[in-house]
């Protein structure tokens, strides 16, 4: 989606002007959550699985909430990277484990933080909260529905924490859109979501092999391929609709109010033919009740539309685009006067001049303009929110944002999608 700057400008405007006088505006401004846990100190974790989206969480780790005990992966470069990161916070270095079990057993932990490949979420989350510890696990929640409800049980049995880490539910931005501007009816009857996450690459992963002589072959993975990049088969992954989807179809779920019903899909491995096994463009119509409906897209072909959710309702439309940028528009209203381009004299020296519209654009990038707040909206707090708000969880009993009965209903409708696309079938979601 492209907005002109007078557009963007007035969207910006319309968002911080419906959040006038709401407490939401106060939020948006501030952080979540800004003292530590009010007694038992910062909570011992042990971190499973240090990839690029595990290394975000440890990195996004306020001491003040969570004291790193342990890490844990079978990569040894990933382990690597890790203690690197811990240096670098000036945090003193921790135990390394490459078996989960291991870890568990010989060190004191309250909890465990999971970024492990989705197929293993259920077993692991289900074991810790069985050996004692509070999860918090990154989405999607499970492979399978089965999965989902194996997890919800454990926890519901145990008593023990269980957050999914859809961190947009963390996000102020999404807080205020929600609290400010989606529960107040502002954008009237709501029957339609636009979701889209574009981008023009191949999501095949190359790390370097951790040494001559590494096997995964003793941890389940055929090859070295399968596993780092097992989000491109089918026995450990959902694609696109797990990784991507899961996050925006959460969020759809919460401004509908509503689960979905069934799913229809297309798609297919159409660009890049490397022996994947899902799809590398996605396309996926996610129905709910009362007539609503929520369209997901995602290609690697074109990145003109890079990713963000538009909510479209009889009164307005809320767009919200790279977790740092937030527009609302009355119904009719976005037509603003489009950006002139300016021919200046040769003398002049550039031969054309739209200085608004070259600033860089903040979607996907850690920190952007957001909704004119100061300093901008950071991506990356959400996560630190996020692992705050686990502990607080762990330590005060106060409720989490997602929660496992929320991040099961994204699961089952982003599971519903895949195989809608997988067997060309449309999907209805049991009860």
């Amino acid at each position: 989606m492209s907005l002109n700057p007078e557009q963007k400008e007035l969207g910006r405007r319309n968002f911080m002007r419906a959040l006038a006088g709401t407490p939401a505006l106060a939020a948006l401004g501030t952080a979540a959550l800004t003292k530590g846990p009010v007694k038992g100190g910062p909570v011992r974790l042990g971190y499973v699985g240090l990839g690029g989206q595990g290394r975000v969480l440890l990195e996004q780790t306020d001491p003040r909430y969570a004291q790193v005990v342990a890490l844990c992966d079978i990569n040894p470069l990933h382990l690597q990277k890790a203690a690197e990161s811990l240096k670098k916070a000036a945090l003193a270095p921790v135990p390394h484990y490459s078996d989960w079990k291991e870890m568990i057993q010989k060190e004191k932990l309250e909890g465990v933080v999971l970024a492990v490949p989705l197929f293993l979420h259920a077993d692991l989350a289900v074991a810790c909260m069985e050996a004692g510890l509070h999860v918090l696990c990154e989405k999607m929640m499970a492979w399978d529905p089965q999965g989902c409800r194996r997890m919800l049980e454990a926890s519901q049995k145990t008593g023990k924490v269980l957050e999914i880490g859809h961190q947009r539910y963390y996000n102020p931005i999404y807080q205020a859109a929600y609290d400010g501007i989606v529960k107040t009816g502002t954008l009237g009857e709501l029957y339609h979501a636009r979701l889209v996450w574009h981008r023009n690459g191949n999501w095949r992963r190359k790390d370097d092999l951790p040494s001559p002589d590494f096997d995964p072959k003793k941890w389940g993975y055929p090859s070295f391929d399968h596993l780092i990049n097992w989000r491109l088969y089918k026995q450990y992954s959902r694609g696109h609709m797990a990784e991507l989807a899961s996050h925006m179809v959460a969020i759809t779920n919460w401004f509908f109010g509503a689960e979905a019903e069934a799913a229809v899909g297309s798609g297919g491995v159409y660009r890049y033919k490397d022996g994947r096994e899902v799809p590398d463009h996605s396309y996926a119509t996610i129905e709910y009740p009362g007539g609503r409906t929520a369209v997901y897209t995602s290609i690697e072909s074109n990145a003109f539309d890079h990713y963000y959710e538009a909510y479209y309702g009889t009164k307005g439309t809320l767009i919200l685009r790279g977790e740092v940028e937030a527009y609302l528009f009355s119904e009719g209203e976005a037509d603003a006067k489009p950006t002139t381009v300016e021919v200046a004299p040769k003398s002049a020296g550039a031969a054309s001049q739209a200085s608004e519209s070259r600033s860089a654009d903040a979607a996907g990038s850690a920190k952007g303009v957001g909704t004119g707040t100061g300093g901008g909206v950071d991506r990356l707090a959400a996560y630190r929110y996020e692992v705050q708000g686990f502990c607080s969880a762990v330590r005060t009993g106060a409720p989490v944002k997602c929660g496992p009965k929320a991040a099961m209903a994204s699961a089952r409708a982003c599971i519903a999608g895949f195989e809608a696309i997988d067997k060309k079938q449309r999907q209805v979601l049991g009860a």
